[in-house]
């Protein structure tokens, strides 16, 4: 799970800002806050008035705002794994590896059995011989892979990254 690590720390720090800037605007709509005065004022008194005249930057703060928590909800999402294909299997990981044994450097493989058929995800660096790497899965691997998690007439896709 090391791939998902940045965006566990950024949806973390994202989402602690946004609750403190909400818990600070409720204590100070509820008169609550600390040694502040219920009429103490947030901004600058000519920023105040500025705003009051002209409201389009609170408009142009409040869509930006909406827009970041539409960002944040759905980089939430696809990290909870909202939006792929299937579940996972084990076995089809395990067997993947076991027949790619000889090349070196396989960085992720995946195996995922959905309804629609069965997808093999696999990312190899660009000093492994492709070819090679091809052949073996479109010859023995595959095949192997499907006759073990679902039947011979499942659909098949692979998806092969090479790294640089």
């Amino acid at each position: 799970m090391r791939q998902y690590a940045g965006n566990r720390v950024g949806l973390a720090l994202v989402g602690t800002t946004l609750a403190g800037l909400g818990a600070y605007a409720w204590l100070r709509g509820q008169d609550r806050f600390f040694d502040l005065p219920p009429n103490a004022r947030v901004l600058p008194a000519h920023v105040h008035r500025g705003l009051a005249e002209e409201p389009w930057p609170l408009w142009a703060l409040a869509t930006a705002l909406v827009f970041l928590s539409l960002v944040t909800l759905r980089w939430l999402l696809l990290s909870l794994g909202w939006g792929r294909r299937g579940d996972s299997s084990g076995t089809g990981t395990a067997m993947l590896f076991v027949g790619l044994k000889g090349v070196e450097g396989l960085g992720r493989a995946r195996v995922r059995v959905g309804a629609d058929g069965l997808r093999i995800g696999l990312s190899c660096p660009s000093t492994a011989d492709v070819g090679a790497v091809v052949s073996k899965l479109d010859q023995d691997i595959v095949g192997r892979i499907r006759r073990e998690i679902t039947d011979d007439d499942a659909p098949t896709v692979v998806r092969l990254h090479v790294r640089r």
